[in-house]
C-alpha cells in the first residue's frame, strides 16, 4: 500500500482526504493557479479538526516560481505566521531568473521553519538540469520533492521520476504528482520504486476531492 498526499484546495477537501484514509494533506488556495497560500483562519480551523499530518503551501501568486524582494518577504511573513498554528509541514520552491533553483532563498525559508519539514514543490519541474536540482534542493535541507520528473504529467515523466528515486539514494523522499489518478498509480509506482504519491483526487474536474478516489488511491 503506498502513502498517499491529498492536495486540497478548500476545507471540504481537507475534510474529505482526512476521513477516508490520506496519510497526508498539503493545503494550498488558489486551484486554478496550481496553489497559492491559504488563508490564515482556514488553516487554523482545519488544523483543530484533522489529525493527519496537514503541510501547508507557502506561494504568494499563481505563474513563475521566481519572486520580487516583497513577494519574498510575504513568503517568510506568511511562513512565520503559519508556524504558530503548528502546521506539520511547508511546502514552497523558489527559482533564480535563469530557472535554477534559488539556493540561498530556498535555505533561508527551511531554516525559518524548522523544526518543521519543508518540501520543494513542482517548481522542480519547471528547473534546469534534473541532477543539478536534486543535489541543489537536498543542500538546501528539503525533505521532500514533489516532482512530475520534469514533464507535464508522471506518465510522460516516469523515466526522470525513477531516475530520482535512484540518485536520490534515500537522502530525500521523492513525491510522486502531477497527473496521478487511482486508474494509473500502480503501474507509476511499479515503474519508478517510489513510495509516496501526491494526488488532487478531483475526478469530475470540479474543485473537491473525491472521497471514492481517495480511497482508490490508497488502496491500489
Amino acid at each position: 500500500m503506498s502513502k498517499i498526499e491529498i492536495a486540497c484546495f478548500n476545507p471540504e477537501s481537507a475534510i474529505t482526504a482526512f476521513e477516508n484514509g490520506a496519510d497526508r494533506i498539503e493545503l494550498c488556495d488558489g486551484l486554478s493557479e496550481g496553489g497559492t497560500t491559504p488563508d490564515f483562519e482556514t488553516v487554523k480551523h482545519l488544523h483543530e479538526k484533522i489529525s493527519i499530518p496537514m503541510f501547508v503551501m507557502i506561494r504568494p501568486r499563481g505563474g513563475d516560481f521566481t519572486y520580487t524582494d516583497e513577494e519574498f518577504e510575504q513568503m517568510k511573513s506568511d511562513l512565520i505566521q503559519l508556524k504558530s498554528l503548528n502546521v506539520d509541514g511547508f511546502v514552497f520552491g523558489i527559482l533564480n531568473e535563469n530557472d535554477e533553483v534559488n539556493v540561498e532563498q530556498n535555505t533561508e525559508l527551511v531554516k525559518m521553519a524548522k523544526p518543521y519539514p519543508c518540501t520543494f514543490h513542482r517548481a522542480f519541474d519547471r528547473a534546469k538540469d534534473l541532477e543539478d536540482s536534486l543535489e541543489k534542493v537536498i543542500g538546501c535541507g528539503f525533505k521532500t520533492i514533489l516532482t512530475s520528473g520534469q514533464q507535464p504529467s508522471v506518465s510522460e515523466g516516469k523515466e526522470n521520476l525513477k531516475k530520482l528515486v535512484e540518485l536520490s539514494a534515500g537522502r530525500i523522499e521523492i513525491l510522486v504528482g502531477g497527473g496521478l489518478r487511482s486508474t494509473n498509480i500502480e503501474e507509476i509506482r511499479e515503474y519508478t520504486k517510489a513510495k509516496y504519491f501526491h494526488s488532487s483526487a478531483i475526478t469530475d474536474g470540479g474543485a473537491f476531492a473525491s472521497a471514492e478516489e481517495v480511497v482508490a488511491l490508497k488502496n491500489t
